[in-house]
C-alpha cells in the first residue's frame, strides 16, 4: 500500500481514501462488480505532491468498485408528550453501497 491518497466529495459527505480501501457511502445507482468514477475531488497527494483543488482538482478522478448494496441498521425516533399520552415511533434505515477504491489518478 502507498501513501498517495485523495479527499473525495460524495453525497454530501468527504471522504480520505486510499487505493484498497472499502468504504461505505450513500447509496450510488449499480449492481455489485460495476465501476464507479468520484470526479469531485476536493484533494490529492500523490508522490509527496499535495494538490487542493479550488473547490476540485481539475482532471483528478478516483475509480471504485461497487462490491455490495447495503441497508444500515435501524435508527429509531421517539417523540413523546407526557400527561398526554401521545407518542410518535418512526424508524428509519439508509440505503448504503460499498465501493473498493481501485485507484486514484490526476492529470
Amino acid at each position: 500500500m502507498t501513501d498517495d491518497y485523495a479527499i473525495i466529495n460524495t453525497g454530501g459527505k468527504q471522504y480520505r481514501v486510499r487505493e484498497g480501501d472499502t468504504l461505505q457511502v450513500e447509496k450510488l445507482l449499480g449492481e455489485p462488480g460495476d465501476s464507479v468514477t468520484f470526479d469531485r475531488v476536493l484533494l490529492t497527494n500523490l508522490d509527496g505532491k499535495v494538490e487542493v483543488g479550488k473547490p476540485a482538482v481539475a482532471g483528478a478522478e478516483v475509480l471504485g468498485e461497487i462490491a455490495s448494496q447495503d441497508k444500515a441498521k435501524k435508527v429509531i425516533s421517539f417523540r413523546y408528550k407526557n400527561k398526554t399520552r401521545h407518542h410518535v415511533k418512526t424508524g428509519h434505515r439508509q440505503k448504503l453501497t460499498s465501493v473498493v477504491i481501485t485507484g486514484i489518478k490526476a492529470d
